[in-house]
């Protein structure tokens, strides 16, 4: 027997033109089986049954019929069905939880956003922290009768994917954490327990959010830099991630500008970072209420209130430390464009309510510091995903994941 054609070989076939066909029905929605057949150049017959192999997964469903002015028979339309699977995504950081859950046609069924100490707290108290709010979200009326096929993790640091380990994360003080592996042990006996987890970087599923939902959904050449107490960057090329030889490409936030800086979280002094980071800005934005200690979880929201406040009054030590900042982060902002060529750069997360301050001095420094002229096009925008950019994406991901083969067809 030929290598492939056995049961076996025949099942990841099938396998195969399922997702086939639940791709075409996800880009030409509603649409006929004939349709399908056409597009993915199956015969008919193959095509029926294998819709009917989705609907009855709950993947697919009929909506109605052709119009009757159409030549010929009229057909039964079909569409992907958004009642019985869902995908959450969270998001770990420094002094947040953040949880969206997602259907299949990826509109938002669920959103939290918790404050969080996750330094202090350390690894296996989030951990924790993370499988109760997963618990938490599958008891939401929204979710009732739902399957969810994916869970996945955001974490801002470097993340061997494979394992789901992060390998390292400075602002939260974990190393070689098998993050994974503690999700599963903590989900055993829940209806989360088949599910495939995914751990990824923030800013590259923040990065996946914005090319999906964003302001500038669809550009395939973008970069997501992260505004939290860390600085990252998830780069799309041509819709897809970059992610490098050992998949821990963007980590622009330790680009050494200077010699003589700060010192950063990593342990080196003149990151991006520690000039341009949540941290720094608050420091020297707010000189009266933060120290030189390391920021608490929960303190972190308000106080970037308390400088945007400040700075909307014309304050000038705010106004002063956030075009400072900004142009430390046109800088590194230069080296992307430099690099990569993005067609825009979209900063999220605190750097969203700072942006009429910190953007400014940004794309001046961009622009200046470019090879090629006028930044190549770049454009510097603030997300309009707010907090949950990364838990969006993280989400995002896991459905994609059906149509890709990347998770089992449930």
């Amino acid at each position: 027997m030929a290598a492939g054609t056995g049961t076996a070989g025949l099942h990841t076939i099938r396998e195969n033109n399922l997702r086939a066909v639940l791709r075409t029905v996800r880009a030409l929605s509603p649409c006929s089986r004939a349709a399908v057949a056409t597009a993915t150049g199956l015969n008919k017959t193959t095509v029926s049954s294998l819709v009917a192999d989705l609907m009855d997964r709950g993947l697919v469903r009929e909506t109605g019929q052709t119009p009757q002015g159409r030549v010929g028979r009229p057909g039964v339309l079909l569409a992907l069905d958004d009642r019985s699977v869902a995908a959450v995504g969270v998001e770990v950081n420094v002094d947040y939880l953040s949880v969206v859950a997602v259907d299949l046609v990826h509109r938002e069924l669920v959103r939290g956003h918790v404050p969080l100490d996750a330094r202090s707290a350390g690894a296996h108290a989030c951990a924790d922290r993370i499988a109760t709010a997963l618990r938490e979200v599958t008891e939401e009326p929204a979710m009732k009768g739902r399957t969810v096929v994916g869970v996945s993790v955001a974490v801002p640091g470097l993340i061997d994917a494979p394992s789901g380990t992060v390998t390292r994360a400075p602002n939260l003080d974990w190393r070689d954490v098998p993050l994974r592996d503690l999700l599963r042990t903590r989900l055993e006996g829940s209806t989360l327990a088949e599910a495939t987890v995914l751990v990824d970087n923030d800013a590259n599923l923040g990065a996946m959010a914005e090319y999906r939902f964003g302001s500038l959904a669809g550009l395939g050449d973008l970069v997501y830099v992260t505004g939290e107490v860390g600085i990252g960057a998830g780069v799309l090329t041509g819709g897809e991630l970059l992610r490098g030889a050992g998949g821990f490409a963007g980590e622009i936030g330790h680009l050494e500008l200077t010699t003589d800086g700060p010192e950063c979280s990593c342990g080196r002094r003149g990151c991006l970072e520690a000039l341009a980071g949540i941290g720094a800005i608050l420091r020297a934005a707010l000189p009266d209420l933060v120290g030189d200690l390391p920021l608490n979880g929960g303190d972190v929201a308000d106080l970037v209130d308390t400088v945007v406040a400040r700075a909307s009054a014309a304050d000038p030590t705010a106004v002063e430390a956030l075009e400072r900042a900004g142009t430390w982060l046109g800088r590194g902002v230069a080296t992307l464009v430099n690099v990569v060529n993005p067609g825009a750069v979209v900063v999220g997360g605190y750097f969203v309510p700072m942006a009429p301050w910190l953007l400014p001095a940004c794309r001046v420094q961009a622009r200046a510091r470019s090879f090629a002229p006028e930044a190549g096009g770049c454009r510097v925008e603030p997300s309009d995903l707010g907090m949950s950019a990364a838990s969006r994406g993280g989400a995002a991901v896991m459905i994609h994941g059906l149509d890709a083969g990347e998770l089992p067809l449930p």
